[in-house]
C-alpha cells in the first residue's frame, strides 16, 4: 500500500509539472497580476465575445467564442478573403469601349469599385486621340441583373447607402463644399455636375458626401454626365444623347477593352481603410459572375462567398447574407472569425496599421466590433476578435487589455 501511494504521489506531481510547462508558453506573455483570459471575462457581457490566438493558432484567452454575433463590417474581411483566393490579388476590373454603325459609343462596365474620376480621365484622354467626335454615348451596365437588392441598405444619401451597378462612377456619391456661398466641388479631380446641384440643396448640407443615385438609372445617368465631361475636356464631342443600351458583340466594333490601373490588393486596401460598403458589395456580385457565370446577382454572390465560407474554410456556424456588414442578419463566432485570419495572415498588410495592430472595425448602432493583428516581439502575429453587442459598450478596454498583455 504505501508503495502504490508513492507512486500515485509521483504521477500527480509528473502531472502538474507537465501542465505547468504546456502552459508556460503563452502565461508567460500575461501579466503576473492576472491571466488575460480572467481579464476579458471580467469585461465582457451576456452578448460579447473574444478571442486571442498566438502565432501559431492556439487560443489563448476567449469568452463566449461559439456565441454567434452580428459581425458590422469585420464581415468585409470575409468578402475580401474570398475575392483575394477566387479571383486572385493581382487580378483588374475592365470597362470595354464599342462603336456601332452610327458612331455611336458604347460603354460595358463590368462593376469596377474603383471607376473614379482619375480613371475616367485617362480612358477620355486615350478615346481622344482615336475619336474626334461620337454621336450618341451607349451605356451597357447589364453584366449586373437589376435590381440590385442588398439586404440592409437603405435608401438614404448617406454614402454607405449608395446602390450598386455594373457602370457606377465615384462610388455613386459626390463630395462637395459651400464657398463664397455656393456650392462647390470638394474633390479637384472631379467636377459638380449642374444636374446634381438640386439633389445636394435637398439635402440641407453645406460640406460633406452624399450618394447622389437612388435608383440604377439614376447613377447611370450620372456616369455617363461625367463620360461626357471628360470627353469634352479631351477634346472629343459628344454629339447625341446619353442613354442606357446593349453592347451587340456581332455588330458592334470593340475599340478598347481597358483594364484598371489598380489590382485587387489595391481595391481591397481602399475598402478596407474606408470601410467602404459600396466597395464591398460590388466585389461580391462580380465575384459571383466569375465564379458562377453572368448576369452577375446578388444570390450568385452570396453563393459564391458561402460555398468559400462553408466548403473551404470548413466553417458550419453563422448566416452570411451580404457582404459588408450593413445587415443585421448577419451572424459570425469569434472562433469562425480566428479561421477567417488564419487564412488573411499572408494579407494582413492591406488592413489599416495603428503601432503594432493591423485591424478593422465595424459599426453598428449597439454593435462594436474588431478584428485583426497583433505583432509579437517574438516573431509572428496574433489574431485577435472583439465583438461587442452588448449597448453603450466599446472595444476599446478590451483593445487595452489585449496589447497590455501580449508582448
Amino acid at each position: 500500500m504505501r508503495l502504490q501511494r508513492i507512486i500515485y504521489i509521483i504521477f500527480i506531481v509528473l502531472l502538474s509539472f507537465a501542465g505547468l510547462n504546456r502552459d508556460a508558453s503563452w502565461a508567460s506573455n500575461l501579466s503576473p497580476s492576472t491571466t488575460l483570459g480572467q481579464k476579458l471575462a471580467s469585461m465582457a457581457g451576456a452578448g460579447d465575445a473574444v478571442a486571442v490566438a498566438d502565432p501559431d493558432g492556439h487560443i489563448l484567452a476567449g469568452v463566449h467564442v461559439d456565441l454567434a454575433l452580428v459581425p458590422a463590417s469585420i464581415l468585409k474581411l470575409l468578402t475580401t478573403l474570398a475575392a483575394l483566393e477566387k479571383l486572385g490579388p493581382d487580378y483588374r476590373f475592365r470597362t470595354e469601349f464599342y462603336i456601332d454603325s452610327r458612331n455611336n459609343l458604347k460603354i460595358k462596365g463590368y462593376g469596377d469599385p474603383l471607376l473614379v474620376s482619375e480613371e475616367l480621365k485617362v480612358m477620355a484622354d486615350h478615346l481622344a486621340t482615336r475619336l474626334r467626335a461620337i454621336g450618341n454615348l451607349v451605356l451597357d451596365d447589364f453584366y449586373f441583373e437589376q435590381p440590385v437588392r442588398i439586404p440592409g441598405r437603405g435608401t438614404s444619401t448617406e454614402p454607405y447607402d449608395a446602390p450598386n451597378g455594373a457602370l457606377c462612377a465615384n462610388f455613386n456619391t459626390v463630395a462637395f463644399k459651400r464657398q463664397n456661398g455656393r456650392l462647390v466641388t470638394d474633390e479637384p479631380q472631379t467636377p459638380l455636375l449642374p444636374s446634381v446641384i438640386p439633389k445636394i440643396a435637398a439635402s440641407g448640407l453645406t460640406q460633406g458626401r452624399i450618394t447622389l443615385a437612388a435608383n440604377s438609372s439614376e447613377a447611370l445617368q450620372y456616369t455617363g454626365e461625367l463620360f461626357q465631361y471628360f470627353f469634352h475636356q479631351a477634346g472629343m464631342e459628344v454629339e447625341g444623347t446619353i442613354g442606357r443600351g446593349r453592347v451587340d458583340p456581332q455588330r458592334d466594333k470593340l475599340i478598347w477593352s481597358y483594364r484598371s490601373r489598380y489590382e485587387l490588393r489595391k481595391v481591397v486596401a481602399d475598402l478596407l481603410k474606408y470601410s467602404n460598403n459600396f466597395m464591398a458589395n460590388q466585389i461580391l456580385l462580380v465575384m459571383g459572375a466569375e465564379v458562377l457565370g453572368i448576369p452577375a446577382t446578388v444570390n450568385k454572390g452570396l453563393r459564391a462567398l458561402n460555398n468559400y465560407y462553408r466548403g473551404e474554410l470548413k466553417i458550419e456556424s453563422g448566416q452570411i447574407v451580404e457582404a459588408s456588414g450593413i445587415s443585421r442578419q448577419n451572424r459570425i463566432t469569434a472562433r469562425a472569425m480566428l479561421k477567417i485570419l488564419q487564412r488573411y495572415e499572408p494579407y494582413h498588410a492591406l488592413m489599416r496599421q495603428e503601432g503594432r495592430q493591423f485591424y478593422k472595425t465595424g459599426h453598428l448602432e449597439g454593435i462594436r466590433t474588431r478584428a485583426g493583428f497583433l505583432t509579437s516581439a517574438h516573431g509572428g502575429l496574433y489574431r485577435l476578435v472583439v465583438m461587442i453587442n452588448t449597448p453603450g459598450k466599446t472595444t476599446d478596454g478590451m483593445m487595452k487589455a489585449i496589447e497590455k498583455h501580449l508582448k
